[in-house]
């Protein structure tokens, strides 16, 4: 269970204030008491899909770990700076737009280097 507090969302609040979606997303997120899979999962249904696991997001941010593990991303995301990742997310309809939000905040709360380690083994491994 990933749980953000209320110091977070308004940081993220700050960062994400001309998105709708991020904005609304944030408010499923504070109204989940900072629960991020609970969110998630809301939101999920709310957009017509139907999360079965209760590592929904888990499962959702590593279908987007590629984009979220750009080099242009990266700093910002370890800096815990969210807006361009939830932009790009959005815009290249790589996910739900109202789910963008609640996946980037999970890449970054569970550390960047380690979110994104799978990729670096990838690419290593591609290169022997």
């Amino acid at each position: 269970m990933t749980i953000i507090t209320l110091e977070d969302i308004a940081q993220y609040r700050s960062q994400l204030s001309d998105l709708t979606e991020a904005k609304s997303a944030l408010e499923a997120i504070a109204d989940c008491e900072g629960d991020l899979e609970d969110a998630a999962i809301s939101l999920a249904i709310q957009v017509g899909q139907q999360p079965d696991t209760s590592d929904y997001l888990d499962g959702l941010a590593k279908r987007c770990r590629v984009a979220l593990c750009q080099d242009v991303f990266k700093e910002d995301l370890q800096n815990n700076q969210i807006a361009a990742a939830v932009k790009y997310l959005i815009q290249g309809k790589i996910c739900p737009s109202i789910l963008a939000t609640p996946v980037v905040i999970y890449a970054v709360k569970q550390g960047v280097n380690k979110f994104c380690e799978p990729l670096n083994y990838q690419v290593k491994s591609n290169d022997n």
